[in-house]
């Protein structure tokens, strides 16, 4: 009777992290929509109520014995923290300035494919029949989903503006997941997500002071408590739970469940933004989630075999 709760925990917990990642341009629109408050602000605040979380998980990532960390080791998690955790997000916030929260999680959904194009570019590695047809439909689904927003789009400039700005974010993140890999074999997940978090915060909350003073801190109490809610519910919370989903049902599995999060983004930015959904967005976003699974299952079964 306990066994068949204790298969379902791993999906469970995963599914929980995909609604909390998808949830956090929610958040943030809404921020954009109600406050005067800009990319800086939001992106340091969210950081900052991020901070104790990642300190308490370095904490415990660096007990057991764990190795001490050299110069090479602070200066490959300063680079990868600032370019993937900070630059990242800084373009993402940046970019929801100006298009649906839809469509930025569906750009960011392209990852995996940006990955297989940088693998190729900077290291030669082949890029097999699966990977161009996953190309092609996820960048198919994009143009489709960009096209869909154009329609309704006051000023394309900005859509255009916005789309690049978050593909940026894209970029920035696949960078960042192409250097982890030589890294985190020799500090452990845990920590190296914990330090380049904490190193992040540090940009970001220096760029902060550095534009608006202490005096950028005084806020209405609503910026605080979606904020909070972006830190706890969109950040601290779903990284844990992929980790752990991860130990208990494998990248795979993971893989599948997540490609649910650009869904829920889409629906919750109609039903709380009043995004406009559309049969050709639909199509489209299907196109990139088909893509996207195609190459990360590939990829995760090819790993299995070796």
């Amino acid at each position: 009777m306990s066994a068949a709760p204790h298969r379902l925990l791993g999906p469970l917990l995963v599914l929980i992290a995909a609604v909390g990642f998808a949830f956090k341009a929610i958040l943030i629109k809404l921020l954009y929509a109600e406050f005067a408050i800009d990319p800086e602000t939001v992106l340091a605040l969210r950081l900052l109520f991020s901070l104790p979380f990642f300190v308490l998980m370095a904490v415990f990532a660096g007990g057991g014995g764990a190795r001490t960390l050299d110069a090479r080791d602070w200066r490959a998690l300063t680079a990868l923290g600032f370019i993937g955790y900070y630059l990242s997000s800084y373009f993402d916030f940046l970019g929801l300035q100006y298009i649906s929260a839809g469509l930025e999680r569906l750009i960011l959904f392209l990852q995996p494919t940006i990955v297989v194009l940088l693998s190729a570019f900077l290291f030669k590695t082949r890029v097999r029949r699966h990977h161009l047809i996953s190309i092609a439909l996820s960048y198919g689904g994009i143009a489709l989903v960009f096209a869909s927003n154009l329609h309704f789009s006051a000023d394309p400039h900005t859509l255009t503006l916005g789309s690049g700005l978050v593909f940026m974010s894209a970029l920035c993140f696949s960078c960042y997941l192409i250097g982890s890999g030589a890294v985190i074999p020799r500090i452990g997940a845990a920590r190296f997500t914990a330090f380049a978090s904490i190193i992040a915060c540090a940009f970001a909350t220096g760029q902060f002071f550095i534009s608006h003073g202490v005096a950028g801190l005084v806020q209405p109490p609503k910026v605080y408590w979606l904020s909070l809610t972006m830190a706890m519910v969109s950040t601290v919370m779903p990284i844990w739970l992929m980790a752990e989903g991860v130990k208990r049902i494998g990248a795979s599995q993971v893989s599948m469940i997540s490609a649910i999060g650009p869904i829920i983004t889409i629906y919750f930015g109609w039903l709380i933004l009043n995004e406009p959904i559309t049969t050709v967005q639909i199509a489209g976003a299907l196109l990139v989630l088909a893509g996207v699974l195609l190459v990360s299952l590939k990829v995760e079964t090819t790993a299995a075999k070796a």
